[in-house]
Parts: C-alpha cells; structure tokens; sequence
C-alpha cells in the first residue's frame, strides 16, 4: 500500500499527473485543489497517497495535505460516494469548508456540485456530521496559486470541467467569462479556479 510519493514531476494536467521516483514513474489522480499546488515539471513534488484496490485496477489519489486525504477518506465512507465523486467535491471544496457544509447541513450548496443529488447531499450531512464534528478544525486553506503558463491553458480547462460533471455549454460559457476577467492567455490553475467560482 502506497501512502505518500517525493518525486520529479514528470507530467501534470488537470487530470492525472506522472511522479518518477527512482525511475518509476506512478501516474496519480489528484482534485483541483492540489493540482493548484504543484510545481513546475521536472521540480520535485510531495504528495499524500491513497491506494484504491479493485479486482481489476489499482489506482493512486494523491492530495497536498494530510488534511485532504482524511477528507477524501470520510467521503469515500458515505454509501454512494465514490473516489471519484469525492474528487469532483474536493475539486470545489477545501476540506475545512466542506466540514463547515456538513456541520451546517447545508444541502444545497453541496448539491451545486456536479454528481451530487439530493440523496447524495443527505447522506454526506447524515453520515459525516457526527464524525467531523469531533475533528479539529486545523485542515488548510489552498495556498496561493503559482502562475504557470500553458499554451493549451483552455482546452485543458475545458476538459477538466467536463471530467468535472459540468456540461459542455455551461463549461464554455463559464471559461470564457474568466478568460474575459483574467486576459489573454492566462495560465491553467487561474483560468480554472476563476471558471469553478463562476459555475459554484
């Protein structure tokens, strides 16, 4: 079981990135949230693992913090949440904010996250309430975001939104009135960051 990488980052994207270590190179799955943080490639990164074992695949979800792992593994707790809706939900979501919507049984701003219905929202407050309720409210806020420039910036925005549960038209639309806010060719993490805020 693999809990934590340190490696040369080899590839990124708001899908999945590459880690080498030692020559091996670990593909991870990771939320917007950490994605923000990564550095440039070929700069080490250090990322929290959480190793996802079926009959027919293992997969790796990496996370900045300790503080994100622990939310991502009470997410994956509730019935009907699975590792990659409880992405989706830390994609929009730092993990003292959603602790904050559970603890308020604010259904509705979680339901405003693609994948989650009304069924969804109700048990993410039911089942997790009681158990965030005794954890510390010590989880970290996203840092600022680097200004990494990239010359497919839109495309893989686009993409990422779509990954994301969001429709193509609301995902367009949104992506161009960030990238109206932000300027000509604004890098990947801003022009995501502002397209989610437009579409929360």
């Amino acid at each position: 079981m693999i809990g934590y990488l340190e490696g040369k980052l080899r590839y990124k994207s708001p899908e999945y990135i590459i880690i080498d270590v030692h020559g091996v190179g670990y593909c991870v799955q990771v939320p917007l949230s950490t994605f923000y943080e990564l550095p440039d490639v070929s700069q080490v990164a250090v990322l929290n693992i959480y190793t996802h074992v079926r009959e027919d695949t293992l997969q790796l979800y990496g996370f900045r913090s300790q503080a994100e792992k622990e939310m991502f593994l009470f997410l994956i707790t509730v019935n009907g949440v699975g590792p990659r809706l409880a992405m989706n939900i830390l994609s929009g979501i730092n993990p003292d904010g959603l602790r904050q919507l559970v603890l308020h049984q604010d259904h509705g701003r979680l339901r405003n996250i693609p994948g989650v219905g009304k069924k969804i929202a109700e048990r993410i407050v039911l089942e997790l309430r009681d158990k965030l309720k005794v954890k510390s409210d010590s989880a970290d806020g996203p840092g600022p975001i680097p200004a990494v420039p990239h010359p497919d910036a839109y495309s893989d925005a686009f993409s990422a939104l779509l990954n994301l549960g969001y429709r193509p038209a609301e995902a367009e639309k949104a992506l161009r009135k960030a990238q109206a806010q932000l300027g000509e060719d604004p890098p990947l993490e801003s022009l995501l960051k502002n397209a989610l805020k437009l579409l929360a």
